[in-house]
């Protein structure tokens, strides 16, 4: 395991979602909740089956800067109640947008050994989020989940104005955090957002994968976050 330690490291940055707060989950139960509260009577797994893939593919457009906020709010949800058959008034899509966003941080739980791994981070590193997800979303989740204490700085794609990938939210979340690229590491979930987008400004990169996604690149990965001992 020696080896295999990352040199020279002092500040490590975590995504959120899918990495540390577990997004899937949460999402699932909010669903659940809202649907019953407004008295739509579907079958929320198959809802799911369908609007899991449509929210990733809203997110990559988002992410790219090819749609705003409100209209990844709707589109995902009207989209996948098209996918299911089932017709919902315009008024409604919007209604359960802002419910979902209320709701899902009632929700907070956490991949396995998340505190274990930062209360073990904490001793020797400055730890970090940076995040695509909205500001006032996330805060929540940080706090409501009990992990806010473990942040020195959380960088959001609001608060810059570009999202990962681009350069420009990593060297801000570096300028934030005090700290310089050869001395920290982003630890993430997503290979273009987290993993790319770290090492194209020369951050180290650890990608969690819980998926066992095949790509070519001979990067480091950890499938479950206590596996970061093996690199910190």
């Amino acid at each position: 395991m020696k080896q295999m330690k990352i040199k020279g490291i002092t500040d490590v940055f975590f995504d959120l979602d899918h990495t540390l707060w577990d997004f899937d989950k949460n999402s699932a139960l909010t669903f659940d909740k809202i649907l019953k509260l407004n008295h739509i009577d579907i079958d929320v797994n198959d809802f799911l089956y369908h609007y899991k893939p449509i929210n990733l593919n809203y997110w990559k457009l988002y992410r790219e800067e090819k749609i705003g906020k409100m209209a990844l709010r709707f589109g995902r949800l009207n989209d996948a109640f098209s996918a299911i058959g089932y017709q919902v008034e315009e008024t409604m899509i919007y209604k359960l947008s802002d419910d979902y966003i209320t709701h899902l941080t009632r929700f907070n739980y956490l991949f396995e050994n998340t505190f274990e791994i930062l209360d073990y981070l904490n001793l020797n590193y400055n730890l970090h989020i940076i995040t695509n997800g909205f500001d006032e979303v996330q805060y929540k989740k940080l706090t409501q989940s009990n992990i806010n204490k473990y942040f020195k700085t959380v960088t959001n794609s609001e608060m810059v104005g570009v999202k990962k990938p681009n350069p420009k939210i990593f060297n801000f979340a570096l300028q934030a955090a005090n700290s310089v690229s050869n001395q920290s590491v982003m630890v993430g979930d997503s290979y273009e957002a987290d993993i790319l987008g770290a090492k194209s400004i020369g951050m180290e990169a650890v990608f969690f994968d819980i998926h066992n996604t095949v790509i070519d690149d001979d990067i480091k990965r950890i499938n479950n976050l206590i596996q970061l001992k093996k690199y910190l």
